[in-house]
């Protein structure tokens, strides 16, 4: 038998040497994946995988709206709880938005004698992003977490499950009827928001500033036009059907036990906030490129 050490060996330290050599290649040549690496590319994964579950989500429950599978009365059931429970909110919080805007914003304009332009700059600012955003964020924290949490309890505690035996798709039955009260209904919330931001706003530069009101009125007339009404109320449509969606799925997706529960809400509430965000950007440069083509500017036109 030959020495495994003598220089005619064919083995390595029990192993064939070319099968050593290629081994020790191989480990030279390609280091290990760095654990921050895989971590991000983990987390990448997940976001697709949330992403893409989500989007099944949402056109089951779109399907289920076409094929009108849920009750009117339960329609009527959620459209209380997420519209006229919601007036006094975002009343609330419209008017003070306005009245917080025309005092941060009389300072900087009264130092350059344009402040008969607040009524122009703080309304075109509460019609086309304040209005809508305020009131689906105020929305997804009151309602939307509220949607998460009763549908989380109801998968703890097997509802979902007794309805799938009964032959009901639950998503459709109790998904749908939610996205159509927040998308009908949130656009209606925005005009009371829009409505009482203009209230404050008039309250605190007409009767706290003294600004001159027929200037005031007129620059408003002047630059605030329909397209800006139109532009917030098609934000409040969109944030409504996808803040819905979002606390349905984080529902449906509950983790077992009270804690399962409390964690849904959360996460529906700052899912939606960031999604909201993310989309209101979005829309917005949308927005202002359709409105540059429809209507060009006065240069681009000579030009």
């Amino acid at each position: 038998m030959r020495d495994s050490s003598s220089p005619g060996s064919s083995l390595h330290f029990g192993l064939p040497f070319p099968l050593a050599a290629r081994y020790n290649r191989l480990m030279s040549s390609a280091p290990p994946t760095p654990l921050s690496e895989r971590r991000w590319v983990q987390s990448l994964a997940n976001i697709t995988v949330a992403l893409g579950d989500w989007w099944l989500f949402a056109f089951r429950t779109w399907s289920g709206i076409v094929r009108r599978e849920f009750t009117r009365r339960e329609v009527l059931r959620i459209s209380v709880e997420v519209g006229s429970n919601s007036v006094g909110v975002i009343a609330i919080t419209g008017l003070f938005i306005g009245m917080v805007l025309a005092v941060q914003a009389y300072s900087q304009f009264h130092t350059i004698g344009l402040e008969t332009s607040l009524g122009a700059v703080i309304q075109m600012s509460v019609f086309r992003e304040l209005g809508p955003v305020l009131a689906a964020v105020m929305l997804s924290g009151r309602v939307g977490s509220a949607m998460a949490a009763e549908l989380a309890t109801m998968r703890v505690t097997e509802q979902i499950d007794a309805l799938a035996c009964l032959g009901v798709d639950p998503v459709k039955f109790l998904s749908g009827p939610r996205f159509l009260a927040c998308v009908f209904l949130l656009p209606l919330l925005t005009v009371v928001a829009d409505v009482m931001g203009l209230v404050g706003s008039s309250l605190i530069c007409l009767h706290v500033y003294n600004i001159d009101s027929y200037h005031y009125w007129q620059h408003a007339r002047a630059f605030v036009k329909p397209w800006d009404i139109l532009v917030g109320l098609g934000k409040a449509l969109v944030f409504g059907g996808t803040l819905s969606l979002i606390a349905c799925h984080r529902g449906f997706n509950s983790r077992p036990g009270a804690e399962g529960v409390g964690r849904a809400a959360t996460e529906a509430f700052v899912i939606s906030f960031v999604a909201i965000l993310m989309i209101d950007f979005v829309l917005a440069m949308l927005t202002n490129t359709v409105y540059a083509l429809l209507w060009p500017p006065v240069s681009a036109r000579v030009a």
